[in-house]
């Protein structure tokens, strides 16, 4: 059974950075696309970045440039560097591995 467990999010500043940790646990990691989801308060939720198993990622055009999805197959742990930060990104960020999502983990930006 797969289990995913967000850490990271926080309150920070426009323009700050924040990283934002998933451990996954339960099956095997290094083959799974994983990605990263976030669903701001009254809006739908939606795909922010996904990894494949082969490392190609992609992004919502809104966060391309100023994230970056990565992961550590030895740790079993998918991160997502937030840079440049904007309060438009005031969501809680979920990880997901098929349909298998974690708890969630709360970012906010003040402008």
């Amino acid at each position: 059974q797969v289990q995913l467990v967000e850490s990271g999010g926080g309150l920070v500043q426009a323009g700050d950075s924040l990283r934002l940790s998933c451990a996954a646990s339960g099956r095997t990691f290094s083959s799974a696309r994983m990605g990263w989801f976030r669903q701001a308060p009254g809006k739908e939720r939606e795909l922010v970045a996904r990894i494949t198993s082969g490392g190609t990622t992609n992004y919502a055009d809104s966060v391309k440039g100023r994230f970056t999805i990565f992961r550590d197959n030895a740790k079993n742990t998918l991160y997502l560097q937030m840079s440049s930060l904007k309060p438009e990104d005031t969501a809680v960020y979920y990880c997901a591995w098929g349909a298998t999502r974690g708890q969630g983990t709360q970012v906010t930006v003040s402008s």
